[in-house]
């Protein structure tokens, strides 16, 4: 990815989920308890098993993998769950395609809005809210890069902190963003893998977990 290139996820189309999610409960949970939890060692454990022309989105050899095979396109999956405060981590890699790519973690997602924290196999990082149709980056002006993100096919591990309108991006331990924004109040938390022009990006995710922060 070549430095200074904006993130024009407003004019990207996406796929995903718009099932309804579960009531979330009114009790506040301790933090670090483990709200929610994945290995993806059972494919009836309630994500997407979905195929289109552009790509798939479905469990794979004990992970979740997402193949995007079109260009500027996001997939998007989560376990239909309702969350307010988490955090969620997950082990994810490249499995192959281009590196100027995304992965990333999703939070408060409602079937439609979400805010996404994302990288690229190339080294660069977002925060952002998705509303309305409308995607824009929080707390910076265009993705930035970080030497805390691993490149090519190796593994990353991806923390985002998603707590009153605080929004918190770690990569392998080490924070590279933070923003705020009070726009979404509650949701589902998810995966997400897209493209940019090059198509291909073969993603792989592993670990799934979501505790109270």
């Amino acid at each position: 990815m070549r430095p200074g290139i904006l993130i024009s996820l407003a004019t990207l189309l996406l796929f995903g989920c718009n099932l309804p999610v579960a009531a979330a409960t009114t009790s506040v949970p301790a933090s670090g308890t483990v709200l929610y939890k994945d290995d993806f060692s059972s494919p009836t454990s309630g994500w997407d098993h979905t195929k289109y022309e552009e790509g798939i989105m479905d469990y794979d050899q004990g992970a979740y993998r997402m193949l995007v095979n079109a260009p500027d396109l996001n997939f998007w999956a989560t376990p239909h769950k309702d969350f307010t405060d988490t955090r969620i981590e997950v082990d994810s890699g490249k499995m192959a395609g281009p590196d100027e790519n995304r992965i990333g973690l999703i939070c408060r997602s409602d079937g439609k809005n979400y805010y996404f924290f994302i990288i690229t196999s190339d080294g660069y990082y977002g925060i952002g809210l998705f509303n309305n149709g409308q995607a824009k980056l929080l707390g910076q002006q265009q993705l930035q890069t970080s030497d805390a993100i691993r490149k090519g096919v190796a593994v990353n591990h991806l923390r985002a902190d998603c707590k009153g309108a605080g929004l918190e991006m770690y990569v392998n331990g080490l924070e590279v963003a933070k923003a705020s924004d009070p726009t979404l109040k509650h949701g589902d938390a998810g995966l997400l893998a897209g493209t940019f022009k090059q198509t291909g990006a073969d993603v792989v995710f592993d670990n799934f977990m979501v505790f109270a922060p």
